[in-house]
């Protein structure tokens, strides 16, 4: 008997591998990282969204082994520029060194430390951005999406990936905090008047929003 392919399988498989991003997956998986980066359709529609909205300054909240950082720098023109805030030095360290194999190395920087920290010091410095990028500790996307708005340029997109959490997103009977943070983030990003969104539920749901 075939199997059925899901949704979601039958679509990634109408897509050539990319040499790149399965270069990036197999150093995540050789320096035993959290093997958690956004789904490779997704990560296409990062490109798009970029290209499409012609944003110069990107901000990604959550490098890990920089493959979602690849994905936004192919989007970018030649002077655009992608800062990128990672917690661990020794994750950023990963994820430069995958970027700067991909070519970007000159429009990527990175920032370590607590996202909430470097997010003050970015609106203390009164940077802007044009694209967020929210892909980090599910109990800060509240004040992620706060943060994004407040460095954002008029028009800039706000994307943040694993809305659906692997279903326990929807699930009542799953209530830990990672899951209530992330339903209070979609309902903030369904309901401010300050964005216009939606939402996509394939693969771990993708959240988008434009900043009015």
């Amino acid at each position: 008997m075939e199997l059925i392919q899901s949704d979601e399988q039958y679509m990634d498989a109408l897509y050539r591998e990319d040499p790149m991003l399965e270069q990036v997956m197999a150093g995540i998986r050789e320096a035993g990282m959290p093997e958690i980066s956004i789904a490779p359709g997704y990560g296409r529609l990062l490109t798009i969204l970029v290209k499409t909205s012609r944003a110069k300054r990107i901000l990604e909240i959550g490098a890990l082994g920089g493959y979602s950082g690849i994905c936004l720098a192919r989007g970018l023109d030649s002077d655009g520029e992608l800062v990128s805030l990672e917690l661990k030095e020794e994750f950023a360290a990963i994820a430069e060194r995958h970027v700067q194999v991909a070519g970007y190395g000159e429009q990527v920087t990175y920032r370590i430390g607590d996202a909430m920290d470097s997010l003050k010091q970015l609106e203390e410095e009164g940077q802007k951005f044009d694209f967020f990028f929210i892909d980090a500790d599910k109990g800060n996307y509240l004040n992620y999406l706060e943060y994004a708005i407040t460095l954002s340029n008029p028009g800039a997109l706000i994307v943040g990936d694993n809305t659906l959490l692997r279903g326990r997103t929807t699930d009542p009977s799953k209530n830990g905090p990672s899951v209530q943070a992330v339903r209070l983030f979609n309902e903030k990003i369904a309901q401010d008047p300050r964005l216009m969104s939606t939402m996509l539920p394939a693969y771990d749901g993708l959240a988008i929003a434009m900043v009015k």
